[in-house]
């Protein structure tokens, strides 16, 4: 079986404005037909690395890799790749149908090639009707989607997408990403989706790079970033943790809170330093005699399908639970968990840091 090259690769890139570094040797590879998620907040680098795609920025050392082709000093133009904007950017003095067909006309396709084309693309996007619309007629969710067409109707290798959903609302929001997996799995292209909302990349995406101050901290699949975060910013950044210091006694055995608790990790070297985290909704209320913590409950708020829950065990440590059934304000009740539950990171690690601690150890066992 031929194993499938990259469609993009960062060798090493980097990228200040003027005294600030914006982007920290990224090294990463996209694969093609798959949704991608650049994830984190707003100054992390996300956007820039779509504009080295895309060609709107230079990197000032570093190679960018498109179909095993350097690119660094390919022209906008000459890349094939559109981005969809949190603006949609369509042209206010075209209508619908000639929004879509920008890019074919340019390509100079036929009439009935670029009709062709367009219907096609409206028909993705369950527009097909609102072609001669003009795109003031339409609402925020219809323009997205007509910006969508507008790029895919130019026939992208790749289709980067910046924080397009932002401006729409909950609930709009919530379907188009549906509809932007849907297309994508569809038509079976690269994504690459820009966003700071931790619950649309868990939703969308078949691989995430959460960043932060220009460095990936973390990449994998959204189940990896969500049960196994490598470092604080990622557990705390990817949903609500709980995050308390502690120590590995030995190989599933970890001091934290004052105590020694069974954990599933090994591999870390005696009285280690660790953090380690407990998702609220892995935390349960129980009597005090089943409980491995006995705590106070201080807060709570109905969110729903769960009540958000505050409560203090007995050093001064605050932990979140999200729990199905009501508390009592000032009730001491037990708090429970599973070994599984725990995860274990090495304390304040990187990826790069982690790997390379990773190697020492093989080295100190040779």
């Amino acid at each position: 079986m031929t194993e499938q090259k990259p469609v993009i690769e960062f060798k090493k890139v980097s990228l200040s404005f003027d005294d600030t570094e914006v982007l920290k040797n990224i090294d990463f590879e996209i694969e093609s037909g798959k949704f991608y998620t650049l994830l984190g907040p707003s100054g992390s680098g996300k956007s820039t690395i779509l504009k080295l795609i895309s060609g709107q920025l230079m990197a000032d050392n570093g190679d960018i890799i498109f179909e095993n082709q350097r690119i660094n000093e390919v022209p906008a133009e000459h890349r094939r790749v559109n981005t969809v904007f949190q603006n949609y950017a369509l042209f206010p003095n075209m209508n619908v149908f000639e929004n879509v067909a920008f890019g074919p006309r340019l390509k100079g396709l036929n009439k009935e090639e670029i009709k062709s084309k367009v219907y096609e693309m409206l028909d993705l996007v369950k527009l097909r009707e609102f072609a001669n619309r003009e795109i003031d007629e339409l609402s925020g969710g219809q323009q997205q989607r007509i910006a969508i067409a507008r790029a895919l109707a130019n026939e992208p290798q790749v289709l980067l997408l910046d924080e397009p959903l932002s401006a729409l609302d909950y609930k709009l929001r919530k379907e188009m990403q549906y509809e932007l997996r849907e297309i994508q799995q569809r038509l079976g292209i690269t994504f690459i989706f820009v966003t700071h909302d931790q619950e649309e990349a868990l939703a969308m995406s078949d691989w995430i790079f959460v960043m932060n101050d220009g460095v990936i901290q973390q990449n994998g699949t959204p189940e990896d970033i969500y049960d196994e975060p490598i470092n604080h910013f990622v557990a705390d950044f990817i949903g609500e943790s709980n995050i308390v210091e502690g120590s590995m006694r030995s190989d599933y055995l970890v001091h934290f809170v004052g105590k020694d608790f069974e954990n599933v990790d090994a591999g870390m070297r005696a009285n280690e330093r660790v953090e380690v985290v407990l998702r609220p909704e892995d935390l349960d209320l129980v009597p005090i005699d089943e409980g491995k913590l006995v705590v106070t409950i201080e807060t709570q708020s109905f969110r729903g399908d769960f009540y958000e829950i505050t409560a203090i065990d007995d050093d001064g440590n605050e932990w979140q639970v999200q729990a199905t059934n009501s508390a009592t304000i000032g009730e001491r009740v037990g708090l429970f968990f599973h070994p599984e539950d725990i995860h274990i990171m090495r304390f304040n690690e990187s990826e790069d840091d982690f790997d390379a601690r990773l190697e020492s150890y093989e080295d100190d066992d040779e």
